[in-house]
């Protein structure tokens, strides 16, 4: 049972960031925002609710919500990664073209 729930988990995170590529490669570049805003908003969610008990220092509270915030956003920051990386790749092999459309229109 333990190694069918550890499938289903790795299935639906290979499926997240199969749709952050997805999203990321097409022309429009908000659409590889999506999935990182989504993540964001959920670990603000996480941020927020927070429960701090009476006999909480500062120290603690603050410790909590340090952790909380870096934890909570490694996924979005795979996210970004991943949405940097096709970006840049967009953005090379728009480059590339352009400079053989220019050497063509040299040659002819």
């Amino acid at each position: 049972m333990q190694i069918l729930i550890i499938l289903v988990i790795l299935f639906i995170m290979l499926g997240c960031i199969w749709l952050q590529v997805f999203l990321s490669m097409k022309d429009n570049k908000w659409f590889g925002l999506i999935l990182p805003s989504i993540s964001f908003l959920y670990s603000l969610k996480m941020v927020f609710g927070i429960v701090v008990i009476d006999g909480m220092a500062g120290w603690d509270i603050f410790s909590l919500l340090v952790s909380i915030i870096f934890y909570a956003n490694f996924s979005t920051l795979f996210l970004i990664g991943i949405y940097f990386y096709c970006r840049n790749k967009i953005k090379r092999y728009k480059k590339r073209k352009y400079k053989d459309e220019e050497k063509n229109l040299r040659e002819d």
